[in-house]
């Protein structure tokens, strides 16, 4: 059984989430978060967006549609704050056209094979966004949704729980899932992400963090000098239509072997015919860690600015996408075109195809259980 699913917290951990943050609090007075409307759907939705300050001047800006991170402001080593993440000035932007800027990803993150999975005798047909594939939970996943949210301000920084009810059936996955989400911007200038989730049908889950990164400022150039670290020394390999074999691959003497801090752009063009895949770094790292325990993923610097991201997760890949497909025709904030490879992903994750692959760590979800992850995105300057 997957040990990110336990039983003893099936009980507890989603109504102790909500309740804990249903009210605002004033044990930390420096911290604040503020709400403001964000536009509304095509269908009428109001959305809404949470602006998280602690008292470091730290900032995070949180939308219940997708509980999509807008912007990130963290300091370089001279305390100049800047924006290190993707996006848009406006929500039709979300809307119209995106890569998952920011956004939370599920029922499943990454990609399901030929948009189908079987599951105790039982075959699911998904919906299929990605040529034959499923990708991000689908046509309309946990990206393109409005969560419902309750903010507080606690001891170690204001706080934002997303709430969303998924229905049995919707785009193609068995179980009503009740998913939450809490964003918590730190004293330490760290953005953490707990999500949990229970069904009451067997289903599959694998929810993950999908902000594009640029430790230099969004719109500040491309990410190929910004320097990578990963703690891993196996990837999954992918074929053309970038799923997963099912083999595990030693990193040693390939241009996935970041053990040794590397520049993305360093080998980001070596003819490997599985890095070409991408083209460029879309692929997955096993870590170096037991299953489900909380570790180190990644550590990522930019030498100009000097701003530091560590990435800590208790999920058993890492994601590391390099923003390939970027190509210019995206305008994002401030009007500025994003050409490709101006931003990077680390996403935390299970596998991808795991649903389909027996010898990878399971990601089924059962009534009576419940799936829980930790995401941290800790900053820093040097």
């Amino acid at each position: 059984m997957n040990q990110h699913i336990t039983q003893t917290m099936a009980a507890g951990l989603l109504a102790v989430s909500l309740v804990g943050c249903a009210t605002m609090s004033s044990s930390n007075k420096s911290s604040t978060i503020t709400k403001a409307d964000f536009g509304k759907t095509s269908e009428g939705q109001a959305v809404e967006i949470y602006t998280l300050h602690n008292s470091k001047g730290a900032e995070a800006r949180i939308m219940t549609y997708g509980g999509i991170v807008q912007s990130l402001s963290m300091p370089d080593k001279n305390g100049k704050f800047a924006d290190v993440v993707l996006g848009f000035d406006n929500l039709q932007g979300y809307i119209d056209k995106t890569p998952y800027f920011g956004a939370l990803i599920g029922r499943y993150g990454n990609r399901i094979g030929g948009a189908k999975f079987t599951l105790e005798g039982n075959t699911y047909t998904l919906a299929t966004n990605n040529g034959p594939n499923t990708l991000h939970g689908g046509l309309k996943g946990f990206d393109k949704v409005v969560w419902t949210a309750k903010p507080s301000v606690g001891i170690r920084g204001p706080q934002l729980v997303l709430a969303y009810f998924s229905k049995d059936g919707e785009e193609g996955f068995p179980g009503n899932l009740e998913v939450t989400a809490i964003y918590t911007l730190t004293e330490d200038n760290e953005l953490k992400l707990e999500f949990a989730a229970t069904t009451d049908r067997p289903t599959v889950v694998n929810l993950t963090h999908h902000s594009y990164f640029n430790l230099a400022g969004q719109g500040n150039g491309d990410i190929l000098g910004h320097i990578v670290y990963i703690n891993s020394d196996k990837t999954t390999p992918v074929d053309s239509g970038l799923i997963t074999t099912g083999e595990f691959k030693s990193v040693d003497g390939t241009p996935f072997d970041f053990r040794k801090p590397t520049a993305i752009g360093a080998r980001i063009n070596d003819p490997d015919p599985v890095l070409q895949y991408g083209p460029g770094y879309d692929h997955n790292w096993v870590v170096n860690k037991p299953l489900g325990q909380f570790g180190l993923q990644a550590r990522v610097e930019e030498p100009a600015s000097g701003r530091v991201m560590e990435v800590w997760s208790d999920e058993p890949g890492l994601q590391f996408y390099a923003g390939n497909f970027l190509d210019g025709t995206l305008k994002g904030k401030g009007g500025v075109a994003y050409q490709i490879h101006t931003g990077f992903a680390m996403e935390p994750q299970h596998y991808p195809d795991s649903p389909n692959k027996p010898n990878f760590p399971s990601v089924e979800l059962k009534p009576g259980q419940t799936f829980h992850n930790t995401i941290v995105y800790k900053f820093s300057a040097e």
